[in-house]
């Protein structure tokens, strides 16, 4: 797996970027100041500053809002899958703002745009209570501790809250001998008879 990063520089900076890619590598620049990129980022490790030549732009390390997957061909058949990559490094003009916090909101591409908002389900409001109620039942009946039966269950349903009984122990399966020397049938308990909700 190789290292990479995504760099999203303006329009004017990528325009520099592009025609010192497309000089001839053996080619000597007029100027070697005008060919030099450096990045370098702060103790923080999210704010940094961008150089191209003489000029510095900041730069901020930005986590995406998905993993993107890059690949790369040798034959324009077959795909070989070289990164996930999951930070991108933007790079801005002096004036514009900062972005807040460390993760971009949108995507790489236009249909990604305000993708955690959108796309992504959001987290479920929970009880913290009855979290932590439910972890104890769980723990007590992992160790064999018998939970309390008579407990009221608390659901969330279409028509609000609701509280329901826990259902009463079972009756015990027993067989009583029949009168006329026929097996006799087995009762029926009251939790083999189907409940509708």
């Amino acid at each position: 797996m190789e290292e990479q990063f995504i760099l999203r520089v303006p329009p004017s900076v990528a325009e520099r970027i592009e025609r010192l890619m497309n000089e001839a590598a053996g080619a000597s620049s007029s100027n070697p100041d005008d060919a030099s990129l450096d990045l370098s980022f702060s103790e923080d490790g999210r704010s940094g500053t961008f150089m191209i030549g003489n000029e510095s732009f900041p730069a901020s390390l930005l986590d995406l809002p998905t993993v993107v997957e890059s690949y790369k061909t040798y034959d324009d058949s077959v795909l070989i899958k070289t990164a996930d990559i999951g930070q991108m490094i933007m790079v801005r003009e002096e004036d514009d703002p900062a972005p807040e916090g460390v993760e971009y909101k949108h995507g790489l591409t236009p249909p990604m745009r305000d993708a955690r908002r959108r796309r992504f389900r959001r987290e479920p409001d929970l009880n913290a209570e009855l979290v932590h109620r439910v972890e104890k039942d769980l723990i007590n009946i992992m160790h064999g501790v018998s939970v309390n039966q008579n407990a009221s269950v608390v659901g969330a349903g279409e028509g609000g809250d609701r509280k329901k009984a826990a259902p009463a122990p079972a009756k015990p399966n027993v067989q009583q001998p029949a009168a006329n020397g026929e097996e006799a049938e087995a009762e029926r308990s009251d939790s083999d008879e189907s409940v509708d909700p």
